[in-house]
């Protein structure tokens, strides 16, 4: 390529912006008048008998994806963060118990063991597919250890086997976070049926989506049926458990997801192979033409695995290709129309900061001023440097895009790859004409919240 790059003053590659999302449809809305229809917008009754675990919709929907997940349960919260709260209490958390989680994931992921008192401590994440690390778990786990966070980071499953190995012979649940991952399966099982519980996100940025919500499975009836009560106002209904202990027990909240919610879930169910094939074949395209490029390792799908791209990871080497990873970014950005919202974003920087550098975390304050439950287990270390691979990623390595996505084709994805080869074969002239700009800017939190997504 001769042209003169677009950040030099060059003609951009493309004008016209990459489409949007289109996620409602005719289905949707057939399925939100029904319910409308029936003047029941919410089945549940936070009383015994047989509406306290909802309506119709919301029962005819977790059916359904236990079916999905090859799970015996299944049951629907209003979002993932409440619902991995949930998942806290009904595996037995209590004050000053640890609970493992990679620090590269949304909050929630960390924040929920804090709501029982629950004490997070951060394990490092593989270098290639950006899930928990097994080995670096392995060197976390104390006797106080209760359970571990499986985050299946961008769509790519955790390395369950390795992790239930370490967990199992010592009691130690596992909780899979698989909001990135709905419908993608490890050595053949669904991701969210291998660990303890698993969780998944109906948020508006998901696979599909509900606006807002979550979905929790497991194989365990008794935790199935604890999940069931905090999501209720379980101490409403304790009378019917009043002989377990740990049943009559329960403290719940409302957790519930609404009737329309459940009844647009079930219509977007039957999208979800589309979807995920659509993407794994943008992607497939992607890789290939990035392939062999210097400086750039496109993404991974380790053996036995099932990705779901929900974002596609590039891991960058600005000591191969010339330019620090920002000004790449905004070369690269020079090409292609102005994005018009996150999804249409080419590229951006470092996903989200570490989850132990934030204040929570470094002040060691939660819920309440008195240090509550950090106090509780003072040997917890969130120093800078704890996680180097999370945090070379963050700082130095990672680019994300969100442009393997439904309605693309293969003809923006060459687009957005032109753009790349444009940029690394002017990267001499790039980096001559504005030195000044060489330092490479980590995305904020703020910028990488719409990446992160929503628990």
């Amino acid at each position: 390529m001769s042209m003169l790059p677009a950040i030099l003053g060059g003609e951009p590659l493309r004008s016209q912006p990459f489409p949007k999302r289109r996620t409602m449809g005719a289905a949707e809305k057939e399925a939100a008048l029904a319910v409308l229809d029936t003047d029941c917008l919410s089945g549940f009754l936070g009383a015994p008998g047989p509406h306290f675990d909802g309506g119709e919709q919301v029962r005819g929907f977790e059916a359904e994806w236990a079916r999905m997940t090859g799970t015996p349960h299944a049951l629907s919260f209003n979002s993932l963060t409440t619902a991995l709260t949930a998942a806290m209490g009904a595996i037995g958390i209590e004050p000053g118990d640890e609970v493992i989680c990679p620090p590269y994931t949304m909050s929630a992921s960390a924040t929920a063991a804090l709501f029982y008192g629950g004490v997070p401590v951060f394990a490092d994440i593989d270098p290639e597919t950006f899930c928990i690390d097994p080995a670096s778990v392995a060197a976390r786990i104390t006797p106080r250890t209760r359970a571990v966070v499986a985050v299946h980071l961008f769509g790519h499953p955790a390395d369950m086997d390795a992790l239930l190995a370490l967990c199992e012979p010592r009691g130690i649940a596992v909780i899979e976070d698989a909001a990135q991952a709905p419908g993608c399966r490890y050595r053949g099982r669904s991701v969210g049926s291998l660990g303890t519980v698993g969780g998944f996100s109906l948020n508006y940025h998901k696979h599909i989506h509900t606006g807002e919500g979550g979905m929790m499975t497991t194989r365990d009836p008794a935790i199935a049926r604890r999940l069931s009560l905090i999501r209720n106002h379980g101490e409403n209904a304790v009378a019917a458990d009043a002989a377990d202990a740990d049943l009559a027990g329960t403290i719940g909240s409302n957790y519930r997801l609404t009737e329309i919610q459940a009844a647009i879930g079930r219509a977007q169910v039957p999208r979800l192979e589309g979807i995920l094939a659509r993407r794994r074949a943008l992607a497939a395209h992607l890789t290939g033409r990035l392939r062999g490029l210097p400086g750039i390792e496109p993404a991974v799908t380790k053996p036995g695995c099932e990705h779901g791209f929900y974002i596609y990871p590039i891991r960058y080497y600005a000591d191969q290709t010339g330019l620090p990873r920002g000004r790449f970014v905004r070369a690269v950005a020079a090409e292609l129309p102005t994005p018009t919202g996150w999804e249409t974003t080419p590229l951006a920087e470092g996903y989200v900061k570490p989850l132990y550098l934030a204040p929570v975390y470094q002040r060691r304050i939660a819920l309440v001023r008195s240090g509550f439950p950090f106090n509780l287990s003072t040997g917890v270390d969130y120093r800078k440097g704890l996680c180097p691979v999370t945090e070379r990623a963050y700082e130095h390595t990672l680019l994300v895009t969100p442009l393997v996505r439904e309605p693309l084709t293969e003809r923006d994805i060459d687009d957005f790859a032109d753009a790349i080869e444009k940029v690394l074969a002017h990267a001499g002239e790039i980096r001559a004409v504005d030195a000044s700009e060489s330092g490479s800017t980590p995305f904020t939190p703020t910028q990488a919240a719409g990446f992160a997504g929503v628990r």
